[in-house]
């Protein structure tokens, strides 16, 4: 069924939404028409996505090349952010912003003529979410959302190591007979111990997850000030654009000026 349902959902996640509830219709009846009920019941399940997700699933079919330069852009950037390397991390944002913003102009492009107001500030959060997380770029590649998406924090929050002891049958029993065998209870000294060995695992476990807040506040402090710089960089790029245009005038108005000068001086003193 996996082969069957994954070219289900291509078909039905690369329409357009107001297609899909018809589509998934046709795709059901004609899975139950081949008797193939777990298909049939995988499809009925499906959610109609959002303007904004189809978006994102159309440039995941269509132009799966742009999403893995986008995946790849994501492993540059997480490395970077791991090596804290400045020059590259402002390099990068740079490109984050030209791919996102690309992405998104593709997204409206796929989408095709008259379709106006599409919300591609959706899109490009979604895409701007990919390159954060592994597993929003994973939702991405796989082009079925049904919703955008938007990340809002870096890091991840360490896990508790658990383990999980099973007992059954005789080995259970002889377990059971080995504590009903303890008759004595622990000693002043081992309460004292154990209570400490809990302290400092609860020291142990509050110092883990401040550290990875810390972390977490710094990586997006980190990312709001590239941001920031490489807006200022572009707003700077476009001031000095500014500022050589209007020097470019100066001059020709000038040199028109003289010119003006020159043939009104040619022709000599007004007649009275």
């Amino acid at each position: 069924m996996d082969d069957s349902f994954a070219a289900v959902v291509a078909r039905l996640y690369a329409a357009p939404p107001e297609d899909f509830v018809a589509l998934r219709t046709e795709e059901v009846a004609r899975a139950r028409k081949a008797r193939d009920t777990r298909l049939a019941a995988a499809i009925a399940k499906l959610r109609k996505p959002t303007v904004a997700a189809w978006l994102v699933n159309l440039v995941a079919h269509e132009r799966p090349d742009l999403v893995e330069e986008l995946l790849e852009l994501a492993e540059e950037l997480r490395t970077a952010q791991r090596e804290l390397r400045g020059a590259e991390l402002r390099e990068l944002s740079t490109r984050r912003r030209a791919t996102v913003g690309a992405l998104a102009r593709e997204a409206a492009k796929l989408a095709g003529p008259g379709r106006g107001n599409l919300p591609l500030t959706e899109v490009e959060n979604t895409f701007a979410a990919a390159l954060a997380d592994p597993e929003v770029a994973a939702a991405v590649r796989e082009g079925s959302l049904t919703k955008a998406l938007e990340y809002t924090g870096f890091g991840e929050t360490p896990r508790p190591q658990l383990r999980l002891v099973h007992g059954t049958g005789d080995s259970a029993a002889a377990a059971s007979a080995t504590v009903r065998q303890i008759r004595s209870a622990p000693s002043d000294d081992e309460r004292e111990r154990r209570a400490e060995a809990r302290r400092r695992e609860e020291e142990r476990r509050q110092a883990e997850e401040e550290h990875a807040r810390a972390v977490r506040q710094a990586r997006r402090e980190l990312m709001t000030a590239l941001q920031q710089l490489s807006d200022a960089e572009t707003a700077k790029s476009e001031a000095e654009k500014q500022v050589a245009a209007a020097e470019k005038a100066i001059a020709l108005a000038e040199k028109r000026v003289a010119l003006a000068q020159a043939a009104l001086s040619d022709l000599g003193p007004a007649a009275t």
